[in-house]
């Protein structure tokens, strides 16, 4: 039997006009359109008049609804994926859906469209030639100060995602962890009242303070400038061990390459690492 196809498929991410052609017609075509809401698929499916079954895909449901969906797709059936808004796959449950057609070898390809990080990076004025996504910001006050204090030898422009509800508390650990690095924080992007703020975590916040905290946030930092390996001390060797970490290497090595990097022993900046806990 031959297998059906997943289409992962790029939605707006605020003006409906984004949408593409290709996509627009692959939505009609397909059997069946897997999605995070329902309710806001179709509102855009019925904007465009396209009438077709829908099933709820979303972080809760993933694990169930991700096995019946993957034995459609053996039966034959051409599923299209889509977010609420943007690129699934992106800090959504889309992932695993991949990871899942992999393992199967069912076939999927992406149909591309609006991106809130690329498009915030871009609008942001910040440097686009490097950049690193880091997704969503910890909840927990205390792993977000660390998420952060982890990036602070990033030389990349990084992009984070953030709710109303936490852009206050975000922006806080931000002026106090980088209290005069350059930012950029966009909202409502694509949309009718589309605004970007620049200037550094305190301004960013007092803006926002003064003006009111609506929609949903992409936060732009501009990366740490480049040291000289002769101005690198122990305490750029933690900051850098904890970035390799947050990479996925083992203490072990990470201390390693970050004391090669800066011309340090790694018994010094385990030593250090230690004493600082």
């Amino acid at each position: 039997m031959t297998y059906g196809a997943l289409y992962l498929c790029a939605t707006p991410i605020g003006n409906l006009q984004d949408i593409t052609l290709r996509v627009l017609e692959t939505l009609k075509t397909v059997d069946l359109i897997a999605c995070e809401d329902t309710r806001k698929t179709l509102q855009l499916l019925n904007h465009f008049s396209i009438s077709k079954p829908v099933t709820s895909y979303y972080e809760h449901n993933k694990m169930t609804k991700g096995d019946v969906i993957l034995q459609q797709l053996k039966d034959g059936k051409n599923i299209a994926l889509v977010s609420d808004a943007g690129m699934p796959g992106i800090s959504d449950p889309g992932y695993d859906l991949i990871q899942q057609c992999l393992a199967e070898q069912i076939p999927f390809t992406v149909l591309p469209g609006a991106v809130a990080a690329i498009t915030g990076l871009v609008l942001s004025g910040l440097p686009t030639n490097r950049f690193a996504f880091e997704g969503f910001v910890p909840r927990i006050k205390k792993e977000r100060v660390q998420f952060f204090q982890n990036l602070l030898t990033e030389e990349r422009t990084m992009i984070f995602y953030e709710s109303p509800h936490r852009l206050k508390d975000t922006l806080e650990t931000m002026q106090q962890v980088f209290p005069e690095r350059t930012m950029a924080a966009a909202r409502e992007l694509t949309k009718k009242f589309e605004e970007i703020v620049r200037g550094t975590p305190a301004e960013v916040l007092q803006h926002f303070e003064t003006e009111g905290i609506r929609g949903e946030f992409v936060l732009l930092l501009h990366g740490a400038e480049p040291i000289q390996p002769e101005e690198r001390d122990l305490n750029w060797a933690v900051a850098r061990t904890a970035q390799l970490e947050q990479d996925g290497i083992s203490q072990k090595d990470a201390i390693k390459q970050a004391a090669k990097e800066a011309g340090l022993s790694k018994r010094d900046v385990y030593n250090f690492i230690v004493q600082n806990k």
